[in-house]
C-alpha cells in the first residue's frame, strides 16, 4: 500500500492545480511516486478536459502582455489562474506572440513554443494535468507605438483585465490614461464615426419610441432623440466619454491637449470568481 503524507498531496496539488481528491487518487495509483502521479493526472486529465470542454466555460483566467502583444488565457476558476504552471504558460505564449508579431487566436494557437509544442498543444497538455477546461480566449498584436494597462482585481490574483492601445504622439502618460479609461469604462470604439450606421439607426428608433411612449411633445422629439443618441455615443465611443479623471472634460479633449491620437485598442477581460 502506498505511503504518503498530506504534505505530499498538497505538493502535487500545488504543482498541477488538480483537486485534492484527484491528487490523492493519483498518488495512490502511483504508489507515492510524485513524477508518476503527475503522469497519472495527465492521462486521466485528457479525457476529463475533453469532456468538460464541451460543457464548461473557461471565462476565468488571466491576461498577459509583452511588446505589443496581449493575450487572455482562459480557465474555469481563479484557483487555476493562481497556478504557477498556468501563469508560466501564459508568459511563454505572449512572448512567442510578441516575438513572431502574431495577431489573432488561431494564428497564436499555431505558434511553436521553445518546447517544440504549438501553443494549442501546450494548452491541451496543461489542461490534462489540471483537469479544467483551458483555452486561448483572445489574442492581439499591434505593430505600432503601444501602451498597455493590466488590472488586478485582487492582490493574490494575476491581472484579469488587459488593455492594449496603439497611439501616435509623444505623451505616453496620456495614452496610458486612455488605456485605464478603457479598462474602467469599456468603450467599444475609438470614435463615434466607427459605430456601424445600422447600430446608430437602431438607437435612434429606440430613442424615438421611448420618447413617444413617455408622451413627449412631437416638436421636442428631434432634440430629445439627438440627446439620447449622443448619450449612447458617450457610452460606446472612447473620445466621447467623460474622463474618469476629470468628469468636466472628455477623453477626446484630454488626448487632443496632449497631442496624442489613439489609433485602435483591444480590451480583454477574464471573469471574476
Amino acid at each position: 500500500m502506498a505511503t504518503f503524507a498530506a504534505v505530499d498531496v498538497k505538493k502535487l496539488r500545488d504543482a498541477t492545480g488538480a483537486g485534492m481528491m484527484d491528487a490523492k487518487r493519483a498518488l495512490t495509483e502511483a504508489d507515492g511516486d510524485f513524477d508518476k502521479a503527475i503522469e497519472v493526472l495527465r492521462v486521466s486529465g485528457q479525457a476529463k478536459a475533453a469532456k468538460r470542454g464541451a460543457e464548461r466555460s473557461a471565462a476565468n483566467g488571466l491576461v498577459a502582455s509583452e511588446n505589443g502583444a496581449l493575450i487572455q488565457l482562459g480557465a474555469e476558476t481563479d484557483f487555476v489562474a493562481k497556478n504557477d504552471q498556468f501563469q508560466a504558460l501564459a508568459g511563454e505564449i505572449v512572448s512567442a506572440a510578441a516575438a513572431g508579431k502574431v495577431d489573432g487566436v488561431d494564428a497564436v494557437n499555431a505558434v511553436e513554443l521553445p518546447s517544440g509544442k504549438t501553443v494549442a498543444e501546450a494548452i491541451s497538455g496543461l489542461a490534462a494535468v489540471i483537469g479544467e477546461k483551458l483555452e486561448l480566449s483572445n489574442a492581439a498584436y499591434f505593430d505600432g507605438q503601444t501602451v498597455v494597462y493590466l488590472h488586478k482585481r485582487a492582490s493574490d490574483l494575476p491581472p484579469q483585465v488587459g488593455v492594449l492601445v496603439e497611439y501616435e504622439g509623444g505623451d505616453e502618460s496620456a495614452a496610458r490614461a486612455a488605456a485605464m479609461q478603457i479598462a474602467a469604462m469599456r468603450p467599444l470604439y475609438v470614435t463615434r464615426d466607427e459605430v456601424p450606421a445600422e447600430t446608430v439607426e437602431n438607437e435612434r428608433r429606440i430613442a424615438e419610441a421611448t420618447a413617444k411612449e413617455e408622451g413627449k411633445p412631437e416638436k421636442a422629439l428631434p432634440k430629445i432623440i439627438e440627446g439620447r443618441v449622443n448619450g449612447f455615443f458617450k457610452e460606446v465611443a472612447l473620445l466621447d466619454q467623460p474622463s474618469v479623471t476629470d468628469s468636466k472634460s472628455t477623453v477626446g479633449k484630454q488626448l487632443e491637449a496632449a497631442g496624442v491620437t489613439v489609433k485602435r485598442f483591444v480590451r480583454f477581460e477574464a471573469a471574476g470568481a
